[in-house]
C-alpha cells in the first residue's frame, strides 16, 4: 500500500514517523514545496532578538532521518492538483520544472496554513514582509537587521512576539492592531491591558483600533503607512502578521470543509473521503469545551493530529481526545498562558457563563520575589464545569494552564479545583495554591459548595 504525504512540517513529520512504526512495509512518498523541513516558526522572533543564534537551529528533523528508512522524500516539489476519484496527483519539480502524475492508496494532507494577506494597497511592496516559513523568516531577519523603524501589522500572538523581538534587538517598533484589544481571541481585557502596558513600558508604540490602508514608498527609501484614522507613519520595513488561513485549495470540492477552507476530519483524522486524511493547520480540531469542531492552528495540535493520522491511515485504531487549545506566550518578563474558552466566546454558547478574577502572590509574601498572579477562570453556573482559564505573572504559570486544561478535558468543576490536591512549599506556592484560590473565589460567587 502506498501512502502519499503532502507537506513535511509538524503534522507531516509526525505522520511519517508513526507510519514507519505502525506500518513498516508500506511505501511512503512525501512532497514538500520548500527546500527544508521541520522549521518551528515560533523561533522567528527568538532569532531576531538573538536568543537563537542560527535560524537553522530551530529545525528539529533532517531529511536523512526518513530517506535512510526508505521514505521517498521530495523537497522542492509542489503538488499542483489532486483527483480523489482517480487517486492521483500531479506534481511539479520546482527546480527542473518537470511535471509528473503519480497515484496513492492513502493520502495524508499536511499542507498547513498560509499567512492571511490583508487587502491593503501596496501589500505586495518588497518592503512588506511575511514571517511564516523558514525562507520568509530568514529574509525577515536579513532585510531588517540594518533598519531602524519596523511596523508590525496585527496584534495577535505572532505580532506581539515580533514586536518584542524587534524591541529587544534595538529597533523602534510600531504595532498596529485593528481591534480595541490585543490578543482579543485569547485573553480577557484585564490581561490584554497588562500585556499592552508591558509592551509600552519597553518602548513599543501601539496603535489600536486602526487599520493600515496603504503601503507607499517614500522619498527616503522607506515606507509610508496610511491608516484608517487618517494618519501617516514613516517606517523602514513592515511585517504582516494578521492571522493565518488553511492551505487546502488542492481539495476544494473534493472533501467536506468549513467555510474558511479547513478540512473537516473525524476523531481518527479521516476526511469525508475514506482514503484521505488530514492533520495540522489545514484541518479542524474537536474543541472539548463546546464539543464542536473548530479551527485552532497550533503546532501542538499538528503533532498530535499528525501522529493520529499515521496510526489510523489504514485502519481506525486510536481516537483523538480533542483539545482545549492551550497556549502560552512570554512577553518580556511576563508569562501568559490560556486554555479553553474566553468569556466572550463562552457567552455565544448555550452555557450559563460566569467568570471570576483572582490576583495575589504566587507564594508567601515573606519569600523573596513573591510575584503576583492574575487568573481569570470561566465556568458554567449550571453544571459548575470549568470552561476556560487564563493566567499572567512574572512567575512561570505556564504549567498551571495545563492543569486547568486537564480539568476541562475531564469535566472538572470549580468545586473540584477548589480542593484539588496540590503540593505545598513556600518555595513554590501558598498552602492553598493560586489555582485552588481562584476556584474558591468562584465557589463563593456561587454562594457555596455543592453538597457531595
Amino acid at each position: 500500500m502506498k501512502v502519499v504525504v503532502i507537506g513535511c512540517t509538524h503534522a507531516g513529520i509526525a505522520a511519517i514517523r508513526q507510519i514507519l512504526k505502525e506500518y513498516p512495509q508500506s511505501e511512503i512518498s512525501v512532497y514538500e514545496r520548500q527546500n527544508s523541513i521541520s522549521y518551528l516558526s515560533c523561533a522567528t522572533y527568538l532569532h531576531i532578538e538573538g536568543i537563537i543564534k542560527k535560524l537553522a537551529d530551530a529545525k528539529y528533523a533532517k531529511p536523512e532521518e526518513f530517506t535512510s528508512q526508505g521514505v521517498d522524500l521530495e523537497l522542492n516539489h509542489d503538488v499542483i492538483s489532486i483527483d480523489h476519484q482517480k487517486h492521483s496527483l500531479v506534481v511539479q519539480n520546482l527546480i527542473t520544472k518537470d511535471i509528473e502524475t503519480t497515484t496513492y492508496d492513502k493520502l495524508i494532507m499536511a499542507t498547513g496554513s498560509l499567512t492571511a494577506i490583508p487587502a491593503i494597497s501596496g501589500v505586495e511592496n518588497p518592503k512588506v514582509l511575511l514571517c511564516k516559513t523558514f525562507e520568509q523568516a530568514n529574509d525577515l531577519f536579513v532585510n531588517t537587521a540594518d533598519k531602524h523603524r519596523i511596523a508590525i501589522i496585527g496584534g495577535g500572538y505572532v505580532g506581539v512576539e515580533l514586536a518584542e523581538g524587534y524591541a529587544r534587538s534595538g529597533h523602534e517598533v510600531w504595532l498596529f492592531h485593528n481591534k480595541p484589544q490585543l490578543l482579543e481571541k485569547y485573553v480577557e481585557p484585564i490581561i490584554a491591558k497588562k500585556i499592552e502596558t508591558t509592551l509600552i513600558a519597553k518602548g513599543i508604540h501601539i496603535i489600536m483600533n486602526t487599520r493600515a490602508n496603504a503601503f507607499l514608498d517614500n522619498a527616503d527609501g522607506g515606507l509610508t503607512i496610511t491608516t484608517s484614522n487618517g494618519d501617516e507613519y514613516q517606517v523602514d520595513k513592515a511585517v504582516v502578521s494578521s492571522g493565518i488561513i488553511p492551505q487546502t485549495d488542492l481539495l476544494q470540492g473534493q472533501v467536506k470543509m468549513l467555510n474558511n477552507g479547513a478540512i473537516i476530519v473525524d476523531l481518527y483524522m479521516h476526511t469525508s473521503d475514506p482514503d484521505i486524511l488530514a492533520a495540522g493547520d489545514d484541518a479542524v480540531v474537536n474543541f472539548n469545551p463546546t464539543n464542536a469542531i473548530e479551527y485552532f492552528p497550533l503546532a501542538s495540535h499538528a503533532v498530535r493530529q499528525g501522529m493520529l493520522a499515521g496510526i489510523n491511515v489504514f485502519e481506525r485504531k486510536v481516537r483523538s481526545i480533542g483539545t482545549q487549545a492551550t497556549t502560552g506566550l512570554k512577553v518580556f518578563d511576563q508569562i501568559i498562558a490560556t486554555t479553553g474558552l474566553i468569556l466572550q466566546a463562552a457567552q455565544n454558547t448555550s452555557f450559563n457563563v460566569k467568570s471570576v478574577t483572582y490576583e495575589g502572590p504566587y507564594r508567601p509574601e515573606f519569600m523573596p520575589n513573591a510575584f503576583r498572579v492574575t487568573i481569570v477562570l470561566i465556568y458554567d453556573q449550571n453544571s459548575r464545569k470549568i470552561l476556560g482559564g487564563q493566567l499572567m505573572s512574572h512567575h512561570d504559570v505556564a504549567q498551571s494552564a495545563n492543569i486547568i486544561s486537564s480539568l476541562i478535558q475531564n469535566g472538572g468543576t470549580i468545586d473540584q479545583l477548589a480542593f484539588l490536591d496540590m503540593l505545598f512549599s513556600p518555595n513554590f506556592n501558598n498552602p492553598f495554591d493560586y489555582l485552588n484560590l481562584v476556584a474558591q473565589k468562584a465557589v463563593d460567587q456561587e454562594k457555596g459548595y455543592l453538597n457531595s
